[in-house]
């Protein structure tokens, strides 16, 4: 039976979404999930490298758990600002509050002026080269495909940049051991290291003809954002933070075939005809405040059939809604209180697009969305100290939303009602006949340990 209460649309139904989804319900709130895609995993499926099995299982599990609350309405495939308005959303649904938790899937672009126009011509960005990664095993895959080269430039110096650049090792190693007949998986390749690998096959990569990948970093080593700090560091923990960042590659360099140059920008590139054909690098300088400066005279190019942009993600922007500087405007940083609006929020990295976790926790927004959407985070220990962040960190921002929620008047059964029936068309026109549990199943795509063990052995996908 239908009461007086709220209702909340909530757009994006992965990490940041469930949870805030689930927290509302808890409470007795109607909550509206809107996802854009079929399934509301959001960078679970796309983005988190999928080597990583246990830790997507579990969290899609959890994800699963929240959404079947009889209180949260599913509405897959439907996106804002194409299958949905955002000003009708406002205006005509009658909801109490609109929650963003759309995450951050465009590119941060790389600062090389007119090399854009190269797109898929010898340049590639992270979110998509990612995705079509995780999902390029599945036989009915029609995405967009990429092919990857020996000498691939990475470019970046996050979390993000080390999983593209393990991506690149692994495929290049594993298409080359295939000329010769040695069939290796990917989630082997990954759980025993490439250099694993060829010993057991008595082989290096100069037999098999590779010179590798280099991943180039504008700063030095140390200063990688591959671990946290606290807002004002002491020389202590600034130390303690260098020697992790250098264990880090280290533990990367003993399992996977690449290089890595750090101080190097770069400022301009080759083309030949259609097609890139390099970058040009400016060596660096960091001086002790910290500040990052150019070397003069230090110009140089490095030929490469292939780079690779992981320099970060921004939120892709919605009409109509204030959008500055690449992220949604708001108006209080601690609810996400979007400018302009009373009860519009922004949920996770679609606040500053940002992925760094010191300023996420400085600033109490999603960790998780944050975390995901910048850096594909490649141990697993560090996604679950950061979901587990992200729902303590969800509680605060809920309370908050939930306070002005108490200031506004309950929405009437007829006003209740009338949502319930325009979710409902939604519903039909994809085909979601509100059965979470059997969409789930006829949308999940093929995995990938599963058709490896269905083979017996070690296997090409």
């Amino acid at each position: 039976m239908i009461s007086p209460g709220y209702f909340v649309a909530i757009i994006g139904g992965a990490v940041a979404g469930s949870e805030a989804a689930s927290r509302l319900s808890e409470r007795n709130i109607n909550c509206a999930v809107f996802e854009q895609n079929p399934l509301p995993y959001g960078k679970l499926e796309t983005g988190l490298p999928k080597w990583h099995v246990n830790l997507r299982n579990s969290q899609e599990d959890k994800i699963d758990a929240k959404l079947r609350h009889p209180l949260i309405h599913y509405v897959p495939s439907v996106r804002l600002g194409k299958d949905l308005s955002f000003t009708d959303l406002i205006t005509n649904w009658n909801f109490s509050a609109v929650l963003l938790a759309t995450g951050a899937w465009q590119d941060r672009p790389l600062p090389v002026k007119g090399i854009d126009a190269y797109i898929n011509k010898g340049l590639y960005y992270q979110n998509p080269f990612v995705a079509w990664f995780n999902q390029n095993h599945d036989p009915d895959y029609q995405g967009s495909r990429f092919d990857i080269s020996d000498g691939t430039i990475v470019i970046g110096g996050g979390l993000a940049s080390l999983d593209v650049i393990k991506i690149v090792s692994i495929e290049t190693v594993r298409q080359k051991l295939e000329q010769q007949g040695h069939y290796f998986d990917v989630l082997t390749l990954e759980k025993m290291g490439v250099w694993a690998v060829l010993k057991q096959l008595n082989l290096t990569p100069v037999q098999l003809g590779l010179q590798g990948c280099t991943l180039y970093y504008r700063r030095r080593l140390s200063e990688m954002p591959l671990t946290s700090l606290p807002a004002w560091p002491s020389a202590q923990e600034l130390e303690i933070a260098s020697r992790v960042r250098q264990k880090i590659m280290d533990n990367f360099h003993s399992k996977y075939f690449f290089r890595f140059m750090e101080c190097h920008y770069p400022v301009d590139f080759s083309a030949d005809r259609d097609r890139l054909t390099g970058l040009i690098f400016e060596k660096t300088t960091v001086s002790s405040a910290g500040k990052l400066t150019t070397v003069p005279n230090s110009r140089y190019m490095v030929k490469s059939p292939l780079v690779i942009s992981a320099i970060g993600s921004l939120p892709e922007p919605i009409a109509d809604l204030p959008f500055t500087d690449g992220v949604f405007k708001v108006k209080n940083t601690e609810s996400g209180q979007l400018a302009g609006f009373e009860n519009v929020f922004v949920l996770g990295n679609a606040v500053t697009g940002r992925g760094n976790i010191k300023e996420s926790q400085l600033h109490g927004r999603q960790v998780s969305e944050k975390v995901m959407d910048e850096y594909l985070v490649w141990q697993e220990q560090d996604y679950r100290e950061i979901f587990e962040r992200a729902e303590r960190n969800s509680q605060v921002k809920i309370d908050q939303i939930q306070r002005k929620l108490a200031r506004k008047s309950l929405l009437t059964t007829e006003q209740i009602q009338v949502i319930h029936n325009r979710i409902k068309n939604l519903q039909r026109k994809v085909g979601y006949d509100g059965d979470y549990d059997n969409w789930i199943k006829k949308h999940l795509p093929p995995r990938i340990e599963n058709m490896v063990a269905g083979t017996g052995m070690q296997g090409q996908y």
